[in-house]
C-alpha cells in the first residue's frame, strides 16, 4: 500500500502558512486597537481643550434647588453634583447670608471673612 500521508516538508510548509496567517490576523488586531486608543487619545485632549475654565466659586444647592447649602472654592473636591458655578461676589453674599462655608475648602478665608 501506498502511505498518502504528507512529508515532514510539506508539514512543515503547512505550518507555516498557518502561522503567517495567524500573525497576520493578530496584527491586525493590534493595529485596530493602536488606531482605537489614538481615536480616543485625539478626543481627550480635544475634549480638554473645549472644557470650559473651572469656576473660582461654588454654590452647593439642597436637594430641592432651591436653597443653598455650602459654599465651595472651585476646586473642592467636596462639592457635590448640585453645585453651580458663582462669581466671587455672589459667593461672599451668600457667606452674608449664612450660608456655610465649605470645611475642606475654606471659602470664607479666601474671601476675607472671618469666624
Amino acid at each position: 500500500m501506498n502511505d498518502p500521508s504528507p512529508s515532514r516538508l510539506e508539514l512543515l510548509h503547512f505550518a507555516r502558512r498557518v502561522v503567517v496567517q495567524q500573525a497576520t490576523a493578530a496584527l491586525a488586531q493590534l493595529d485596530r486597537w493602536i488606531a482605537d486608543e489614538e481615536r480616543r487619545e485625539r478626543e481627550r485632549r480635544r475634549g480638554a481643550r473645549r472644557r470650559p475654565p473651572q469656576p473660582a466659586w461654588l454654590i452647593e444647592q439642597g436637594l430641592d434647588r432651591r436653597n443653598a447649602v455650602a459654599v465651595h472654592t472651585g476646586g473642592c473636591w467636596a462639592a457635590g453634583g448640585r453645585s453651580v458655578p458663582a462669581t466671587r461676589e455672589q459667593a461672599a453674599e451668600a457667606l452674608r447670608r449664612q450660608v456655610p462655608a465649605c470645611t475642606h475648602c475654606r471659602p470664607d478665608t479666601e474671601l476675607g471673612f472671618l469666624d
